[in-house]
């Protein structure tokens, strides 16, 4: 799980790469968002047809997981030298945020609930620098990784919804509903697009944003603070943020398809 926006990471598609030969292969089927990966240049992931204002977000995000990455460095080097295996990483930090999350937001134990997925989720972060501490990147860890994330964002959203309907607060339960929905299809898009070889990692909120947001206003709610409003904030920002991103996405695929159809007619 990785706290700056990862989503699914399969393997570009063989045919649409080798017709782009501007596009440089990446490492074990993963894109150069993944934390399992060496570094990668964002401009060779990066379409020229991707919008600046895209573009500069993401980049914005790329230089905070580095930074992250580098701390979390030591501390992989300990655990990978202990033999702990970065899969066992992502298991431990993924059933942690479920439990937590299924079994303190239907309590409306929020602060604690919240602390409680946190480390659960910096824990998971370690996967990827445990990975390339004892050189085991591998394309079913990016795959476990990713699928740990939805069952993690499942689990949040899903616990809240429980929550909101067993108090009757409907608006709520929409909003934490749609917040699931459209972060399934951000990352649903760009799991699609790189199947096509394409590049979707845009959007003003990605995974890591949209964690940040929820969990926040959601903690913010709980006890000792009880901040008025901030949850139903929180959760219909993001839904609009969401939403906004989603269309980001198809938008950056739509103008890629457009380059790469213009460059495969014979002039």
């Amino acid at each position: 799980m990785i706290i700056a926006g990862k989503s699914p990471i399969p393997a570009f598609d063989t045919r649409a790469r080798s017709r782009d030969k501007s596009r440089r292969p990446v490492y074990g089927g993963a894109t150069a968002l993944d934390p399992r990966c060496g570094p990668i240049s964002w401009d060779d992931q990066l379409p020229s047809s991707t919008p600046d204002r895209m573009r500069t977000s993401s980049v914005l995000n790329i230089h905070a997981r580095a930074a992250v990455s580098k701390a979390l460095d030591p501390l992989g080097h300990r655990l990978a030298a202990a033999g702990v295996s970065p899969n066992v990483v992502t298991t431990v930090g993924t059933a942690g945020v479920v439990a937590a999350a299924l079994i303190c937001y239907p309590q409306g134990w929020f602060f604690g609930g919240t602390l409680i997925i946190w480390a659960f989720v910096m824990l998971d972060m370690v996967d990827g620098a445990v990975a390339r501490a004892g050189g085991t990147v591998s394309p079913f860890g990016g795959v476990l990784d990713s699928t740990g994330d939805r069952a993690a964002d499942a689990a949040i959203f899903g616990a809240l919804v429980w929550y909101f309907g067993e108090h009757g607060q409907r608006f709520l339960l929409l909003a934490a509903l749609l917040c699931l929905v459209l972060g399934s299809i951000t990352s649903y898009i760009r799991s699609r697009a790189e199947a096509a070889g394409f590049n979707a990692t845009v959007g003003i909120a990605e995974r890591a944003e949209r964690l940040i947001i929820v969990l926040v206003g959601t903690g913010l709610t709980g006890a000792p603070f009880h901040v008025p409003f901030v949850q139903a904030i929180a959760l219909w920002l993001l839904v609009g943020l969401s939403a906004i991103t989603v269309g980001q996405r198809l938008v950056a695929v739509r103008r890629q398809s457009l380059d790469r159809r213009h460059e495969t007619v014979p002039h």
